[in-house]
């Protein structure tokens, strides 16, 4: 069995039963890989933390990036969030309730996220695999998109509907 020892701050001697370093002459193993050097800046391990804001934001931002292109339904929402928002402007919705409508579809859109990250981790954990519980997982998720999604529909239908209707009656 091997075990694993911190040494320092960040690094990581990987030893046997015996305690025997089994890393050659000494030479240490970091959570950044095998002599690592630190100008060789690469994030070739998802756990790695950013570096510095920018990195952090770099990084969230391809994670927006991959939903909108593998996620259909994070497109859907996409799409419906920003015509909910131009019919709010073009029927005149107060500041308030630009701000609910807002709100309500970016709650949608983040829930997509977790979505999508949530059936990520399932897939990568049970693999090619069936269980049930991994079902469970994905569906729940998937039940708390659509949730959100049927609950931004309605506040935009209160919202909204009111102004539309003093528009097609003042025509």
């Amino acid at each position: 069995m091997r075990k694993y020892q911190l040494i320092g701050n960040k690094e990581l001697v990987i030893a046997d039963e015996t305690s025997e370093p089994i890393l050659n002459s000494g030479e240490r193993y970091n959570f950044l890989g095998r002599n690592h050097s630190p100008k060789k800046e690469k994030r070739n391990l998802a756990w790695k933390v950013a570096p510095d804001l920018f990195a952090s934001f770099k990084y969230a931002w391809q994670g927006v990036k991959y939903a909108f292109a593998t996620q259909r339904n994070f497109r859907i929402h996409t799409v419906m969030a920003s015509v909910a928002i131009s019919l709010g402007f073009y029927l005149g919705a107060t500041t308030i309730e630009m701000a609910i409508i807002s709100l309500t579809c970016t709650i949608v859109m983040v829930l997509e996220l977790l979505n999508t990250a949530i059936e990520s981790v399932v897939d990568l954990t049970v693999k090619q695999n069936y269980h049930e519980l991994a079902k469970i997982a994905k569906d729940c998720a998937a039940g708390a998109g659509l949730i959100s999604a049927i609950a931004s529909v309605l506040v935009a239908g209160f919202i909204l509907l009111p102004h539309a209707i003093d528009l097609i009656i003042s025509i």
